[in-house]
């Protein structure tokens, strides 16, 4: 994904978690090993989350393969070791995917996939 469509998707990915009552703490941190797209806290929830934007939905889910969940985790630990004031909170690993309608990026189909893998 290039870094104008991954923006312009992490933007919408705000939009519509706010709308839902998250809270956005931070967007593209990067850890030692990994980045993470935005973190948020929901209610007593803190919930690490990666948002991919792909023609196909198949090729999101794919992205998030292992290796990346792996990343994603270790830059999860390192941000929570520099935030405690978040340790005691339950933590979730959530995707959101943006796939374009009728081939399009400028209107998208929105997918909120909670607790997508586990750290």
């Amino acid at each position: 994904m290039s870094t104008s469509v991954g923006s312009k998707a992490e933007d919408k990915a705000c939009r519509y978690l706010e709308r839902r009552g998250y809270k956005i703490l931070g967007r593209n941190v990067r850890g030692a090993r990994g980045e993470i797209d935005v973190i948020a806290l929901h209610q007593d929830l803190l919930v690490f989350i990666e948002v991919k934007a792909h023609r196909l939905r198949q090729r999101s889910i794919e992205a998030v393969h292992e290796g990346k969940q792996r990343r994603i985790i270790s830059a999860a630990q390192a941000w929570l070791s520099t935030h405690v004031e978040y340790a005691s909170l339950q933590c979730r690993f959530d995707l959101i995917m943006l796939t374009p309608v009728c081939g399009l990026f400028r209107k998208t189909d929105i997918e909120h996939i909670q607790d997508a893998f586990r750290g």
